[in-house]
């Protein structure tokens, strides 16, 4: 179908607001009226831009507090529709939309307001425009979408309709199914949006917290469903208001809200895209640094031995069981200091789900290798990580590994790390949402609970995305700082181990230095738990949080910081699916105290 975004939704002044949405790939336009008053192209103009880089303009909006009025308000609300009605033929606009009214003025009659309505049509009619009726869900006297359609279709005009609203519809909690009782072709245009479930003035909610279809929890696929059967042939449209959005730049924004139209018509049955390829595991995370010294220190106190050199590149192997990590001294070390760079998923189907993730608009990146290299394909994940989609070791498939020649090393320590846990991303301020849907829908993994935790200087709000198995977890966090120098933007390594204080006191022997732990956290877990003999003393003595919950323990310590990156050792009993949320608030605070290592 045809896709359409509010200028309201994106950034900017409304000539970047087009160019992004032309870039991304939108079809077309609704022009809110605020964006064209401060605008300095004329109507013509606007008209001339949109032509030129193929976008439609579908909708021009709002026109409010019309209608069920006293008759003198009403002429000098038909005077000022005249007005707008020849703003729109300048402008090339064929539909306008008029909000339910929350005038005071207004009256709770629909007889009235059937009259009133009919005769706007009647005028926009001469100009060959069309009316869609709205539902505002804090209309004065309608406010569902059923009520508005009951209006339109006593008022029987040719030229008016209605326009539904996903979170007008969906925030109030009505039924959608009622929309397949309303001819397709009285449905003149269709909103949507999605919104995190909260408990707040539904007003506030719509103008602060609206985001992209699968960024909220609404069934906004439900809905669109229902309208698909009513016989809807208009575009799908966002409109978002959403203050992130309004402060975040237009172009990738624009990119994140086509993609989520795009897995929208997926869900509903309208495209069948490439179909989604889950990683089965964690292959390698790249760490690029301008100083491999402080993180061989670590990786060695780990248990990790340099196993392999990049036979073309200043990469090294570091191995421990099934965990890899690559450490890159290249050219992008020296700009960016030390960092998590890039994740390379373990994929039944690299091919496919490099396809995937292009058909739904990842950036692919072009990468620079040799004849003799293993192809690799790479996409770019929101925040910049390079993704690669391997096949390790896998008979009849290139390897990555094959690009690496073994060098001299003392074998791994025996009984301690053994795989990946998880990664900790965290993201930019204003790619939260956008980085769980990319990673739940270019990837195929289901995406947990948001979780708040308090931070010294803020909130950080975490969300985890993981594969079935929880071979794959990906925790995407985004938080405040008073720096990144000093954690704000910090990432990190988890690495499972079966006996955490046996590895924790192993690090700690051979030079590591664990993140000190304020004794009074071991006071308060002496409280909350009954722990075995030696057990809370282990733990205060090496540095090592606990948490638990019905479906068993989970016990972690962590590393100093080099750069943004730290590392943390996890024991983690079968079936449990957290991460530690509520010790991370004395995980945090120890890390503003103790700065990083350059």
């Amino acid at each position: 179908m045809r896709t359409s975004i509010a200028t309201v939704s994106l950034s900017g002044a409304l000539t970047e607001k087009l160019t992004a949405a032309a870039r991304a790939g939108f079809d077309g336009v609704e022009i809110f009226e605020n964006d064209l008053l401060a605008s300095p192209l004329t109507p013509e103009e606007v008209q001339a831009r949109c032509a030129d880089l193929g976008l439609s303009i579908d909708l021009y909006q709002p026109m409010r507090d019309i209608e069920a009025v006293p008759a003198e308000e009403f002429g000098r609300n038909l005077r000022r529709a005249e007005h707008k009605f020849r703003l729109m033929e300048r402008l090339g606009a064929d539909t306008v939309l008029v909000c339910s009214s929350v005038s005071p003025l207004a009256e709770d009659d629909d007889a009235l307001a059937a009259f009133q309505l009919r005769r706007l049509a009647e005028l926009a009619e001469g100009f060959g425009i069309r009316v869609a009726y709205e539902a505002l869900a804090w209309g004065r006297h309608v406010s569902t979408y059923d009520h508005a359609w009951r209006i339109v279709e006593a008022a029987d005009h040719p030229a008016l309709g209605t326009c539904l609203d996903s979170f007008h519809i969906l925030a109030r909690g009505s039924d959608p199914k009622g929309i397949e009782d309303i001819p397709g072709e009285k449905i003149f245009f269709l909103q949507l949006a999605d919104a995190p479930l909260m408990a707040m003035d539904v007003l506030q909610w719509s103008r602060h917290y609206r985001c992209f279809p699968g960024q909220g929890g609404f069934d906004v696929a439900g809905l669109v469903g229902h309208v698909m059967r009513a016989g809807y042939e208009g575009p799908l449209s966002l409109e978002v208001f959403n203050d992130v959005f309004r402060q975040a730049e237009a172009g990738p924004t624009a990119v994140d809200a086509l993609r989520s139209l795009l897995v929208l018509q997926e869900n509903v049955g309208l495209t069948e895209p490439p179909a989604p390829v889950v990683p089965t595991g964690i292959a390698f995370a790249e760490l690029v640094t301008p100083d491999v010294e402080p993180l061989s220190e670590i990786l060695e106190a780990l248990g990790f031995a340099r196993t392999a050199r990049h036979r073309s590149k200043p990469v090294d192997l570091w191995q421990q069981g099934e965990a890899r990590l690559l450490l890159n001294t290249g050219p992008a070390a020296r700009r960016d200091g030390t960092q998590l760079a890039a994740v390379g998923l373990e994929s039944p189907d690299p091919a496919g789900a490099a396809r995937r993730a292009e058909a739904l608009l990842a950036p692919v990146l072009p990468r620079r290798r040799a004849p003799e290299d293993a192809p690799l394909d790479a996409v770019a994940a929101p925040d910049g990580t390079e993704l690669f989609f391997c096949a390790t070791d896998r008979p009849g498939l290139p390897s990555w590994t094959g690009d690496f020649e073994p060098v001299a090393h003392k074998p791994p320590v025996a009984g301690g790390v053994h795989r990946i846990d998880h990664l900790a991303l965290t993201q930019p301020w204003h790619q939260f949402d956008e980085a769980a849907l990319f990673h739940h829908s270019v990837l195929g993994l289901g995406a947990q609970e948001s979780v708040d935790v308090a931070d010294p200087y803020g909130l950080l709000r975490s969300r985890a995305v993981t594969n079935a198995d929880g071979s794959v977890r990906i925790a995407l966090g985004v938080g405040a700082g008073p720096s990144a120098d000093e954690g704000g933007r910090a990432q990190h390594i988890a690495l499972a181990t079966d006996d955490i204080v046996t590895a924790a006191r192993r690090f700690r022997d051979a030079g590591g230095r664990p993140l000190p732990i304020p004794a009074n956290y071991y006071d308060d877990l002496a409280a909350k738990y009954e722990l075995a003999d030696g057990e809370l003393e282990a733990y205060r003595e090496l540095g090592i949080l606990y948490d638990r919950d019905a479906d068993g323990a989970f016990r972690h310590c962590y590393t100093e910081t080099i750069g943004r990156v730290f590392f943390e050792l996890v024991q983690r009993d079968a079936g449990h699916r957290g991460y530690g949320a509520q010790n991370a608030p004395v995980r945090l605070a120890a890390q503003h105290i103790r700065r990083p290592v350059r």
